[in-house]
């Protein structure tokens, strides 16, 4: 496919800022009451009166074929900026009105035209990390995984820590969980951590569990679990946090200046393919103070909508301060995060039934109901949001009936409490979403990494219930799409085509897994672009092109909207706009 060519000029006029909205706005914001106010003052004022006040437009996109997500104009042809935000979305002709002499003009010679695309469940700090460890996705054996550690050791001094991530037992002919010996017979002399690719299992040498004093007298720590061999000794696979802890603590925790370059990696990462917001799960408060940091720097080119965790001994004085925005509207902070399961992968998402592949096992519940409805009741009390991390049907049931109890509790209209993933839901719980305001944040890409194997784990009926896309959509929820990333690849455009085709790279199964449950194309462009930012409150400022609005958006190779299903995976991001700035360019 030709790739279009992008020019850049200048233009002489004038311009006009003018402003509209997508649809009956579900908060209100200072900027959308000083937007509404501006619109009202000069409703009644001709094109020169507007001119003069204020002024050129700084950049004019043309020659485009522009999709907005905004129901009142679905398609355009071109964009104007001003000050970082949208001033007019319509024709080349009108655009080209708003020009200057010093407007920058880009003509994009037919390019695609989308909103910034926003991961709305993602982990910064660990796709950083993940950048600068040895990368174990994509290995399809134990052996693979031991030569690439074994390869690294070979580069660092003895004794020094060896980190890793992205293994997956899943992917690999013997897909029983590994054992440490072969991988402490080839690294002896270093102690290494090697989480799965899921983040919810750790694999660890046995230099690591001398460090940590595992032997087979540890006991297992309240919401985690060492699996140990037949004769009761740790096999070096740790589940949950409270497991890894135990080894992670011994972990020397990276400089400020290690966590500045991690984070600048990761967001370098995430504009290259086209992300202009994230919503990143379960950070710290002293990782938020860095974000600001780097905000203030200039540094820090996403939208962040940051869920603080609950864990965090910090998390009530940043309810006191209440729901904030930081440096100039980069970080969000108005949400908390708590984990009531592990992950499907390593059999640790909590269950109503045992596991079909592993009986009698019910997976790992980290959150008691009640705990969760009194971080939920102390969210609402703040005016802050509260996203519940739920993979197995027995959490998300365990997580809507904590929902339900702090709502009755504490009557709140638009509260938008969501569950992250929501993968495996029981038919009687689908209709609860709707029914309490719920939002399920899920993510497209974990459906077709987890198909091959999901069947096995839950068994074709209770796999009904699984990733029910159409089935939730069709109660009047929303879902706002993302990737996990690290967990997935940070590239959203294959969440975009999991939900459109249910389907791998290589178009397996034919007409997707579980077909009913596909999205359209416009319900999947709305999941990456307007239903993140609704779910984060910030759809008054981002996710669609409308007037108004910050100016974010990408430029794509081809139209996603339209070529066969195969090629969305192919698309390349030509540029990555971020307040009218482009913060990520591909070379020609």
């Amino acid at each position: 496919m030709r790739t279009p060519r992008l020019a850049f000029t200048r233009l002489d006029s004038t311009a006009a800022r003018m402003v509209g909205t997508h649809r009956q706005p579900l908060c209100h914001s200072p900027t959308g009451r000083r937007l509404a106010a501006m619109v009202l003052g000069l409703s009644s004022m001709g094109g020169a009166g507007l001119e003069a006040q204020q002024g050129p437009a700084d950049l004019v996109v043309t020659n485009a074929r522009i999709y907005t997500a905004d129901r009142a104009r679905p398609r355009v042809q071109a964009l104007a900026v001003r000050d970082g935000r949208l001033v007019f979305a319509g024709s080349d002709i009108e655009a080209r009105v708003l020009a200057g002499p010093t407007t920058e003009i880009w003509d994009l010679d037919g390019a695609t035209v989308i909103p910034g695309m926003v991961d709305a469940h993602a982990h910064l700090v660990s796709l950083g990390t993940a950048l600068r460890t040895v990368d174990l996705v994509g290995t399809r054996s134990y052996e693979e995984v031991i030569a690439r550690v074994a390869e690294r050791a070979r580069t660092m001094p003895p004794g020094e820590w060896i980190e890793g991530r992205g293994w997956d037992q899943n992917d690999w002919a013997n897909t029983a969980m590994p054992t440490h010996q072969a991988l402490s017979r080839a690294v002896p002399d270093h102690p290494v951590y090697l989480r799965r690719v899921g983040g919810h299992a750790a694999l660890v040498n046995a230099r690591a569990l001398a460090l940590a004093g595992i032997t087979r007298e540890t006991a297992d720590p309240t919401g985690g679990r060492i699996l140990r061999s037949a004769d009761g000794g740790p096999t070096g696979v740790l589940l949950e946090n409270p497991a890894f802890n135990l080894v992670r603590q011994n972990i020397p925790a990276p400089s400020e200046t290690e966590l500045r370059e991690r984070i600048t990696l990761a967001i370098q990462t995430a504009n290259a393919h086209g992300l202009t917001g994230i919503h990143d799960a379960g950070v710290g408060r002293d990782t938020i103070a860095i974000y600001e940091a780097l905000a203030r720097e200039g540094s820090f080119s996403l939208r962040n909508y940051v869920m603080i965790s609950s864990a965090d001994p910090k998390l009530d004085s940043v309810l006191k301060n209440g729901p904030r925005l930081a440096q100039s509207e980069r970080i969000w902070v108005r949400s908390i995060k708590i984990s009531a399961d592990g992950a499907l992968g390593s059999r640790g998402a909590a269950l109503l039934e045992p596991y079909s592949d592993d009986p009698p096992n019910l997976g790992v519940l980290r959150a008691s109901r009640d705990s969760i409805r009194r971080v939920a009741a102390k969210a609402l009390a703040y005016g802050f949001q509260l996203n519940v991390h739920a993979i197995g049907d027995g959490a998300n049931r365990h997580a809507l009936d904590a929902f339900e109890d702090a709502l009755r509790e504490r009557p709140t209209a638009d509260h938008r409490f969501r569950i992250e993933h929501a993968q495996i839901l029981d038919p009687k719980d689908i209709p609860r979403f709707a029914e309490l305001g719920v939002i399920p944040a899920m993510q497209g890409s974990h459906q077709t990494s987890d198909m091959y194997w999901a069947v096995d784990r839950l068994g074709y009926d209770r796999a009904l219930g699984a990733y029910a896309w159409r089935e939730l959509l069709d109660t009047g929820v929303i879902i706002p799409n993302g990737s996990d990333f690290p967990v997935e690849s940070s590239n959203p455009l294959i969440s975009f085509g999991a939900f459109v085709t249910r389907q791998d790279r290589e178009g397996w199964p034919p007409g997707g897994w579980f077909p009913a449950q596909r999205t359209t194309r416009e319900e999947a462009l709305y999941s990456m672009t307007l239903w993140p930012a609704v779910a984060g409150f910030m759809e008054e400022e981002t996710g669609s092109l409308t007037p108004g609005k910050y100016a974010d958006f990408v430029v794509l190779d081809r139209d996603i909207m339209t070529v066969p299903p195969e090629e969305i995976r192919e698309t390349r991001v030509l540029r990555t706009v971020l307040g009218g700035k482009a913060v990520f360019s591909a070379t020609e």
